[in-house]
């Protein structure tokens, strides 16, 4: 049995979004002479996934802006994990020195 629900969500949830199938994600269409915008999509290059309608231009930019957040995330948990490097092993105790201290070959 399902929830009623009234009003709007109070959190806005990321939708999964695909490229338009008919600019290819580019958001323009060729035309006999010129580029034009692409109606699928309203030049976005960006459709919903589920329904494959454009998404209205307010719920859009919303849409992008939490999809670049959740990348940006992503990338920091990336780089997170990634630091190390010569000043890590640097500062790390490598017993390699007389009597199994720190050498750091300076």
């Amino acid at each position: 049995m399902s929830k009623k629900v009234h009003g709007p969500a109070f959190r806005k949830v990321l939708r999964p979004l695909r490229e338009c199938l008919a600019c290819r994600g580019k958001g323009l269409v060729s035309g006999v002479f010129h580029e034009m915008d692409c109606s699928a999509c309203n030049a976005s290059g960006w459709v919903c996934l589920e329904t494959g309608e454009s998404l209205p231009l307010a719920e859009l930019v919303l849409q992008l802006n939490l999809k670049v957040h959740a990348l940006r995330r992503e990338l920091a948990e990336i780089d997170a994990a990634l630091v190390g490097g010569a000043h890590q092993q640097y500062e790390q105790n490598n017993r390699r020195g007389a009597g199994g201290t720190n050498y750091t070959g300076d």
